[in-house]
């Protein structure tokens, strides 16, 4: 399976205006801080900030003087929400084979660089045709455009309206303690058969942010293991998405920099098997069938 990226993956959905509203300094910080501490690779969309932060990553990214070879870059496109910065009257999805081309070199243009490391399909649209997508990114493949080809949020089936036609190399998807269903559902079965590596965004899920039963349920059963494995809340919930032996790539949210620095704790040690089902239990909210 592809090990291009680091077992950590940087979100930077929340780094601009939609989030913490970094200026160029802080921005360029933040990458050095992500770097020091073994995350190499940052994860885009060209909708963030409402189309804004891509453009102002790049300019940090410069401003950092990080080699580009040092770092892993991914961008998504196919979603057209409203924004000031477009033009279109309603939010929708749009997979023509122009506008994905366009959606890339934009994206390169904006992070300031030559390449993306992964460019993903957002969200599927009912209208998507897969055999557009595949001369998309296979035009973008021969050019050096990007390096691998991926898809964002797309069930098995809708992962093979697209790979009849071309290879998918990861999905990115919603999988957490508190949205475990990528278990049940096939999502991840299918990944497993096909050498897809997922990648799983809001990998601490809802567990940590309110003080709902469920999540008091989840909490009680993370006070036990924090004492036995001597690590954070936020490590187990991520260590627990990383231990599915499709070999899961958590995209973390944090900006906090003593967070970041204890992310890499998450890659250190193995939940055992019976630790693994209490979380899942937990947050199921009743036991295995």
């Amino acid at each position: 399976m592809n090990e291009t990226f680091s077992p950590i993956v940087a979100g930077a959905m929340l780094w601009g205006q939609w989030g913490r509203k970094l200026d160029t300094a802080g921005m360029s910080e933040l990458i050095r801080h992500f770097l020091n501490n073994g995350i190499t690779s940052f994860d885009h969309a060209d909708i963030y900030g409402g189309y804004t932060t891509e453009e102002q990553f790049g300019n940090a990214f410069v401003h950092s003087g990080v080699s580009r070879q040092a770092v892993q870059l991914i961008s998504k496109c196919g979603i057209k929400m409203v924004s000031d910065n477009r033009t279109h009257r309603l939010g929708h999805y749009d997979y023509d084979l122009n506008y994905i081309i366009s959606c890339c070199e934009r994206s390169l243009q904006n992070l300031k660089t030559d390449y993306l490391d992964l460019f993903l399909m957002h969200r599927p649209s009912p209208l998507m045709e897969g055999d557009v997508i595949a001369e998309a990114a296979s035009q973008l493949l021969a050019q050096g455009k990007i390096k691998s080809f991926g898809l964002s949020n797309f069930t098995p089936t809708q992962t093979e309206l697209v790979r009849k036609y071309i290879p998918v190399s990861h999905n990115q998807i919603e999988f957490s303690v508190t949205h475990h269903s990528p278990v049940t559902d096939g999502q991840l079965d299918h990944m497993l058969l096909h050498s897809i590596r997922p990648m799983a965004w809001a990998p601490l899920g809802t567990a940590l942010k309110d003080e709902s039963p469920d999540n008091r349920r989840i909490r009680k059963v993370l006070d036990a293991l924090s004492e036995k494995y001597g690590v954070d809340h936020d490590i187990l919930l991520i260590q627990w998405v990383m231990r599915h032996p499709s070999r899961v790539i958590p995209v973390v949210g944090t900006a906090d920099y003593h967070r970041i620095m204890k992310l890499r704790q998450a890659t250190e040690f193995r939940m055992e098997l019976e630790d693994w089902f209490e979380l899942y239990v937990a947050g199921m909210g009743h036991p295995v069938p």
